[in-house]
């Protein structure tokens, strides 16, 4: 196991830093955008004095090499730049925003599991019956349904009919103002991020209750669940101890790539709901043509999918003795 971890990290490096190379590349594919968008201000006659100045503050000016060089040094010393607008440091202001984005993403998960597991057990073992066909067509309607067509009809049905029904007003959206830390006051914190979470929780709650009842129905028709069947094991038994864990490796591997998604930030719902994370600072740096920011927040979301992808498989040996390391 030893010897596989220390692996698997040298492996990861050798992504991170083809992942850096990509990135570099692929922002100065065409960087005279960014140069025109820094010498907007400019006048006619100072035009093209701006840009040379532009071109010398992004370090463009220096042959590609050089500036390969220096971004990979800069890179393995955790010093990420600054904005090209607000002169922030890149790697504080996304440690800034990924407090809401990993709060958001970690409560969509909790209630995706809580919704999932559950309905995904009892469509497997009430396979063909009524409940099953509902759960499906549940979980389906879920799938087919975009997470912002679901997110606008909520905000628009709270802002329409809350205090008539049982919607409360603060479950709609909310301006980026009002936003407040889980620690500087919960009961507000919660108020703002509950409906994104459910809505978020419940669209990726369909995706792991269809693996988990696909997984349950194979490992329900496996030899050794047969047996415990035979010696009367209780239903509760049986698919608790024996079926539920077998079942549960596929269904790791899909929160695995949700905890990396999370890193990355709900790019829709921190919109519509006025919550300051990661994926709507991203968007937003891209439309800016910021790069230190999109550099910055793409390799440390390059960082955070390896190591829990690294995190995943090791934990597959703990759900199944039978996996084995080397």
């Amino acid at each position: 196991m030893q010897q596989y971890v220390i692996r698997r990290i040298f492996l990861n490096v050798i992504v991170i830093f083809l992942v850096a190379t990509m990135v570099f590349l692929a922002l100065r594919i065409d960087p005279d955008n960014v140069v025109r968008n820094r010498a907007l201000g400019c006048t006619l006659q100072n035009y093209e004095q701006c840009r040379r100045v532009a071109r010398a503050e992004l370090g463009l000016d220096k042959p590609l090499m050089e500036q390969y060089v220096t971004f990979i040094a800069d890179t393995a010393t955790f010093d990420l730049g600054e904005s090209y607008y607000t002169k922030e440091s890149v790697l504080d202001s996304v440690m800034d925003r990924a407090g809401p984005s990993i709060e958001l993403g970690l409560l969509q998960i909790a209630v995706a599991l809580a919704v999932a597991l559950p309905i995904g057990v009892i469509s497997a073992i009430r396979q063909d019956t009524w409940i099953d066909y509902l759960l499906r067509f549940t979980a389906l309607a879920f799938l087919g349904i975009p997470v912002f067509v679901i997110a606008v009809f909520v905000i628009l049905g709270t802002s329409r009919f809350a205090g008539d029904t049982f919607l409360p007003e603060w479950f709609g959206t909310h301006s980026g103002s009002d936003w407040v830390g889980i620690f500087d006051d919960p009961v507000q914190n919660l108020k703002i991020v509950t409906g994104p979470a459910l809505i978020g929780g419940l669209s990726t709650g369909a995706i792991i209750m269809r693996f988990l009842r696909s997984q349950m129905l194979e490992v329900l028709r496996q030899d050794y669940v047969r047996t415990a069947w035979a010696k009367g094991l209780r239903e509760r038994a049986v698919v608790v101890r024996h079926a539920l864990k077998n079942a549960m490796i596929p269904v790791l591997t899909i929160v695995g790539i949700l905890l990396g998604s999370i890193v990355t930030g709900n790019v829709i719902l921190e919109t519509l709901y006025g919550i300051p994370g990661i994926g709507f600072y991203l968007v937003t740096s891209i439309k800016q043509f910021d790069y230190p920011v999109v550099q910055g927040t793409i390799l440390m979301i390059a960082v955070s999918l390896v190591f829990i992808n690294l995190v995943i498989d090791v934990a597959y040996g703990w759900l199944d003795p039978r996996i084995k390391y080397s």
